[in-house]
């Protein structure tokens, strides 16, 4: 069960124009993690999985928030770098910097993506009682992909919904290079199958031939 219910349905468009819903927290635990030493939180009921920086493969001519793609266990995963999509300063991979692997679940086409951070911090068990409503900047600006600011110790972790920090063109697109890419990959197997056969086939007619020879 999430940890969330709608309390107010936005209007037909208001999405579109960077409108928040109203959404009320019933609390729950929460993965945190920092980017540029400001603390975030994301459900742990989307997290999927924590790994370090892998090798990641450029896809051209997509967003430079989107890193590429990587290969987790023969499964192609788009991979989003957080700090550019949030409009900050581009920094260099640590041995701290980690791939949170999600689940997006916002409409009926589900989608595995993973979220580059500075660093994972831990799991916070956040009550209702500790959760203000989001800040609201005005209709043009976006809030839509945060929950709730939670207030522990005396700092304030920004709670995102993971499911709209993307908008559904940017979805769309990250989806895209998945696939594009999977058929990529797809493409240069089956070519690598048609060499294999085409070899094992020069090997039999050769061994054929010597046996012929043989015959002689």
């Amino acid at each position: 069960m999430d940890n969330q219910t709608i309390a107010t349905v936005a209007k037909p468009g208001q999405e579109a124009q960077g409108v928040n819903q109203i959404t009320t927290l019933k609390g729950g635990k929460f993965l945190t993690f920092l980017m540029a030493n400001e603390k975030y939180g994301l459900e742990i009921l989307k997290v999927r999985e924590i790994i370090g920086m892998m090798d990641v493969t450029t896809v051209p001519t997509i967003p430079t928030f989107i890193r590429g793609v990587i290969n987790l266990r023969g499964k192609i995963i788009p991979v989003v770098d957080l700090r550019l999509k949030f409009g900050m300063e581009a920094k260099e991979d640590t041995e701290r910097t980690c791939i949170i692997v999600v689940h997006l679940a916002r409409t009926a086409q589900e989608m595995t993506m993973g979220i580059i951070v500075d660093e994972v911090s831990d799991v916070l068990d956040i009550d209702q009682g500790q959760i203000e409503p989001p800040p609201v900047f005005g209709e043009n600006i976006r809030t839509d992909f945060i929950l709730g600011m939670g207030k522990v110790d005396q700092k304030v972790v920004t709670m995102l919904d993971i499911d709209r920090v993307l908008s559904e063109p940017e979805r769309a697109f990250v989806e895209s290079c998945r696939e594009n890419t999977g058929n990529r990959k797809s493409i240069h197997e089956r070519k690598e199958e048609r060499q294999g056969v085409s070899e094992t086939k020069q090997s039999l007619e050769g061994a054929n031939l010597n046996r012929e020879r043989g015959k002689l």
